[in-house]
């Protein structure tokens, strides 16, 4: 279901998550999690009421993609839940502390993780993970 490549069915499984939490219906584990970011993000609800945006181009300059900033979320939750990289955790948890929640934490980190995955994409390279540890620890304010 999210192990592939066809940007219609990522975003078909989206729809489906949370068309499952309304009827509350059971969900598996990656499901839960899914449905949690998207319970977070209620401004991302109507869309989900219209399967327009299963096509729908999103232009970073004029607007953000909740499919790519839903994944991201989960990115780092797995990141979280796998401890890779290691130091995240302990970053995430001072920034946990410094914003007062969970939610801004993930944005902050949102912002380290987006740089490494531009910055590689860019550069047809391989993410690096030493720059973003390096970004993770600046936020945190972790001595370096």
């Amino acid at each position: 279901m999210f192990f592939s490549n066809d940007r219609t069915k990522l975003r078909r499984a989206y729809f489906d998550i949370w068309q499952k939490t309304l009827k509350k219906q059971a969900l598996e584990p990656m499901e839960q999690m899914i449905s949690q970011v998207i319970n977070e993000h209620p401004e991302y609800h109507p869309m989900f009421a219209n399967e327009k945006a299963l096509n729908k181009e999103f232009f970073s300059e004029t607007e953000a993609n909740p499919f790519m900033h839903m994944g991201l979320h989960l990115a780092i939750r797995e990141q979280l839940a796998t401890r890779r990289p290691e130091i995240l955790a302990t970053c995430y948890n001072s920034l946990c502390t410094k914003f007062g929640n969970s939610h801004d934490a993930e944005h902050k980190i949102m912002e380290c993780l987006t740089e490494m995955l531009w910055t590689a994409q860019k550069n047809n390279a391989p993410p690096d993970e030493a720059h973003y540890i390096n970004c993770l620890k600046k936020l945190a304010d972790i001595k370096i």
